[in-house]
């Protein structure tokens, strides 16, 4: 048996054209390898949207922890898992919050910020503060009464009795 090189000129085109030779290596673009009138597929150029993040609820977790717990015979687990479109690390971490106790653990937690409860001393706080205040605009006005006693008693010439702060005139 003899072996042949075929050059480029010698392919016959109207025989064989799946043998029609393509720009070098690689195919011109729109070019495909069935040049017998096919009809090609072009490949969607939009891009898909993200799908979103799954959660679990802990009824479902529960139910596939227990399913995972009956799985005996080799290769059930693997058969689970990709029946629900799970991985093995998910089944480790339910087990281990399961294992803590941690059933709130299994739900999803809400997001943002958690919520304060009232402080109970909050009530008497706002007390003292008012009362605070109420004293503080009685002394305000204590002052400008012995304010104005004392520029009368000086308008008038009267001495005062200094006695008061533990002062006496001697």
């Amino acid at each position: 048996m003899k072996t042949t090189a075929i050059k480029k000129n010698q392919i016959d085109h109207e025989a064989s054209p799946a043998l029609v030779p393509t720009e070098g290596a690689r195919r011109a673009t729109g070019v495909g390898t069935n040049a017998g009138g096919g009809r090609e597929t072009v490949p969607d150029p939009e891009v898909t949207e993200q799908k979103p993040r799954r959660k679990f609820t802990a009824a479902y977790k529960l139910r596939i922890l227990q399913q995972s717990d009956t799985c005996t015979e080799p290769g059930q687990l693997g058969e689970l898992l990709r029946r629900e479109g799970l991985y093995s690390s998910n089944l480790a971490t339910w087990r281990r919050q399961r294992e803590q106790g941690l059933l709130n653990a299994l739900s999803p937690k809400k997001r943002g910020r958690k919520h304060k409860g009232k402080n109970p001393l909050a009530l008497r706080v706002a007390q003292l503060e008012n009362e605070n205040q109420r004293l503080y605009s009685k002394l305000k006005q204590a002052e400008l009464i012995i304010e104005a006693q004392k520029k009368i008693s000086e308008i008038l010439g009267i001495t005062q009795n200094l006695e008061m702060n533990g002062r006496s005139e001697s």
